[in-house]
């Protein structure tokens, strides 16, 4: 019998592939544009949790995510601040419902270089304004707050945040939501008992400059430094050491310290009134 060529040819093979990746690709892309929405809202709601997570108003063993939204609305209020000042920003220069945050580190006009790049483990420039969450209690006063902090771990950009009583001294919590640490090592940053350590423990001496630290090895209860410091992550120093670094860099003068400043003498202007 005679073959057909034609339909067994190179030609017919390579035509039949490409059609079959072209179709694929729009699938593929068409599946991404639609659900383009869905991921930003689900990345959205991921965020608040953990804002909620760091302030101890969330508890994933206990209540469902469908709930995160409401308890954001009616506990948190977001704002937009100038980390050198610790003011608000003025929102006819920024617009904070467009204002994207990482992106804003990677924009020259909306960035700032790192003094060092030993401060942040390498990261060389930030955003010059970042958000903070001010939890509110029944009445609407500030009971504490809430600020974002990332830095380097030991494989990965650790992302997460930490709640700072109004005596902008005391951690009321710590989350970390995003890194690419090393499973049962590194990314015990997770373990609620790891995060739970840092409740009640002080960001500054007498002095005013920052002591917080995750050491080696447990803490000491009995020494003078415990309420310094960290038990430290076994088989993950150098993560434990990022953390560190990243924690005292956001609390300190070319991160939140402005506006820790800020809330530091409202505070104390309340209880002198």
């Amino acid at each position: 019998m005679p073959q057909n060529k034609g339909r067994d040819s190179i030609g017919q093979t390579l035509l039949v592939a490409t059609a079959l990746c072209v179709f694929c690709s729009v699938l593929v892309a068409g599946a991404a544009v639609g659900l383009r929405d869905k991921q930003e809202a689900n990345k959205l709601q991921d965020q608040k949790k953990n804002v909620l997570l760091a302030a101890g108003l969330f508890d994933e063993k206990e209540q469902d995510a469908s709930e995160v939204n409401a308890i954001f609305e009616t506990s948190i209020v977001q704002e937009l601040i100038d980390l050198q000042t610790g003011q608000p920003v003025d929102t006819a220069l920024v617009d904070p419902e467009t204002y994207e945050q990482r992106e804003a580190s990677r924009n020259p006009e909306l960035s700032t270089p790192i003094e060092s790049a030993g401060e942040l483990g390498g990261i060389k420039k930030r955003e010059k304004y970042s958000f903070i969450y001010r939890v509110q209690g029944e009445s609407g006063e500030t009971e504490m707050v809430v600020l974002p902090i990332y830095g380097k771990g030991l494989w990965s950009t650790v992302y997460g945040f930490i709640a700072i009583n109004v005596d902008a001294n005391t951690i009321e919590g710590i989350t970390f939501y995003e890194h690419g640490e090393t499973p049962g090592l590194g990314a015990e940053i997770e373990n609620p008992k790891w995060r739970a350590l840092w409740e009640g423990k002080q960001l500054f001496g007498k002095d005013g400059e920052i002591e917080i630290k995750v050491i080696k090895g447990a803490v000491n209860p009995d020494s003078g430094n415990a309420k310094f410091q960290v038990d430290g992550l076994s088989g993950a120093t150098i993560t434990g050491a990022g953390v560190s670094q990243l924690v005292r860099y956001w609390m300190g003068p070319h991160g939140f310290g402005p506006y820790l400043d800020i809330i530091r003498q409202s505070a104390a202007g309340d209880a002198n009134g």
